[in-house]
């Protein structure tokens, strides 16, 4: 899988730090007042769709792709996700709908398209990755047909947790005056990297081809 990052939800470590999709759970990391950020930080993992992999062409021949050999076009949509932080495993669960378009409407078709679902660590790392398929079934005449996936994922929570030293040095309060009043502790490097290393994605698309992949980037 090449992945830059969430097409959906694209992640600076002020963000990550700030927010992560999921679940936020009160008081695990907060700013009331001084310099930084007000937020809360959850451990649960943030889920979205990597660029060029939440749409998916098909031609019925395979070396074109000219229009009028069109076969199949879906889309993933309607990402939505859980998540249970509750124990040392944390559990998040990703569910989606998947859209298609087909250009022959004559007789009844079943496709099946392939999805990968990988949690990422620190924005790079790959964690684990899955393959599933989801089902389409088009009805003689019928051109849009649509179905809906699941991925779920653990990720260990003391991995997803920021060390203690970490949390204080972000949430210490800081009054004016103080030498590191108007200091953002993010830019530390040594809480960047923290934030980093404890930052985990759920990651769901299409399990495209090369030449698919060519295809969505360049299109």
């Amino acid at each position: 899988m090449r992945s830059r990052r969430l097409a959906a939800s694209t992640f600076t470590l002020a963000a990550a730090a700030a927010a992560l999709a999921g679940c936020a759970r009160e008081g695990e990391l907060v700013i009331n007042d001084g310099v930084g950020i007000t937020a809360v930080r959850s451990a649960c993992p943030a889920v979205g769709i990597p660029d060029y992999t939440g749409d998916i062409t098909t031609f019925r021949a395979p070396a074109s792709r000219t229009a009028a050999d069109l076969d199949v076009t879906a889309a993933i949509t309607n990402l939505r996700s859980t998540c249970n932080d509750s124990g040392e495993r944390i559990y998040a669960e990703a569910t989606f709908d998947v859209v298609a378009r087909r250009t022959d409407v004559s007789g009844p078709r079943q496709i099946e398209l392939p999805y990968f679902a990988t949690v990422l660590r620190g924005g790079s790392s790959v964690v684990t990755k899955r393959i599933g398929t989801v089902t389409l079934n088009f009805a003689d005449g019928q051109e849009r047909a649509s179905a809906t996936g699941k991925a779920g994922a653990f990720v260990n929570q003391a991995e997803a947790t920021l060390p203690e030293d970490i949390r204080q040095q972000i949430t210490r309060r800081r009054r004016a005056g103080d030498a590191d009043a108007a200091i953002d502790p993010l830019t530390d490097p040594a809480v960047r990297a923290a934030i980093q290393r404890a930052t985990f994605e759920l990651l769901v698309g299409f399990q495209l081809s090369e030449e698919q992949l060519a295809y969505n980037a360049t299109r």
